[in-house]
């Protein structure tokens, strides 16, 4: 059955309950999966997210930072966290589908303002924890989708501008290519770009700019990945970012990023 997945930097889950909310009724995914929701588990607000139906939740917390949930109104079995990067954050969390497909919510880290991993060590974590992704990917077996915050906008056409940003985190060459290597050795599709192969896109716009829309400084640091026994071909999933919300009252800087799967 199609099966719509949404993946959203949600910057606390309890401060925007009301975009959860309002995102479910007007866009009704099937999963939603939420990064930096700030919340421990058990001041999670579930009770309006279980009236729209959304009563499967799976989901890791860290008091005031960090977190990851999904919120499911198809039935997950839980799988097995990693502690990528080593440090026991709750930035990853996953479930099965009952056809036995995995979906995987992660949330990589920022990586800090210095791209130099000797002078900075939230670089340095950053590219840990890509390393650690690629080597579990690399052993992992069974259909599986990827979401999440991963904090790296590979392509040249995935930031406002390739050039001066190549210094910047998020963008830097020695990111870009952890990046790669990691989707390669899991054999991921990146399902956002086979569907929109060419052109700017952004999932990201930055608080600093007093006119976000207007300036259009934006990078594509939430992704969708697939392996390709369940990844749709090329142009037919659907995938779609809903920039609008970057502008509903007290938003996220993130915008949601959907794509849709047969599982």
């Amino acid at each position: 059955m199609p099966v719509t997945i949404c993946t959203w930097n949600i910057n606390s889950v309890r401060l925007r309950e009301p975009l959860v909310l309002r995102l479910l009724q007007e866009e009704a995914p099937d999963v939603l999966c939420l990064q930096e929701t700030k919340s421990p588990v058990e001041k999670l607000p579930l009770e309006g997210f279980a009236g729209l139906g959304y009563t499967h939740v799976l989901a890791r917390g860290d008091k005031g930072y960090n977190g990851v949930m999904i919120l499911s109104r198809i039935p997950l079995d839980p799988v097995a966290h990693e502690d990528f990067g080593g440090k026991g954050d709750a930035r990853h969390v996953a479930g099965r589908t009952k056809s036995g497909v995995e979906i995987h919510n992660v949330y990589l880290p920022a990586g800090g303002d210095v791209p130099d991993p000797e002078a900075n060590e939230k670089f340095a974590h950053k590219l840990r924890f890509v390393e650690d992704v690629a080597r579990w990917g690399e052993k992992r077996r069974g259909p599986a989708i990827l979401v999440g915050d991963l904090n790296i906008a590979p392509r040249e056409d995935d930031v406002w501008s390739h050039k001066q940003l190549l210094k910047v985190v998020s963008h830097t060459p020695v990111e870009v290519d952890a990046f790669e290597a990691a989707r390669a050795a899991g054999g991921w599709e990146d399902v956002t770009r086979n569907d929109m192969p060419e052109g700017l896109v952004y999932s990201w716009w930055s608080y600093r700019s007093p006119d976000w829309d207007g300036a259009d400084k934006g990078r594509r640091l939430d992704h969708v990945w697939a392996t390709a026994d369940v990844a749709p071909a090329r142009g037919q999933g659907g995938s779609r970012i809903l920039r609008a919300a970057r502008g509903w009252e007290q938003p996220s800087d993130h915008a949601p990023v959907f794509a849709t799967f047969e599982v």
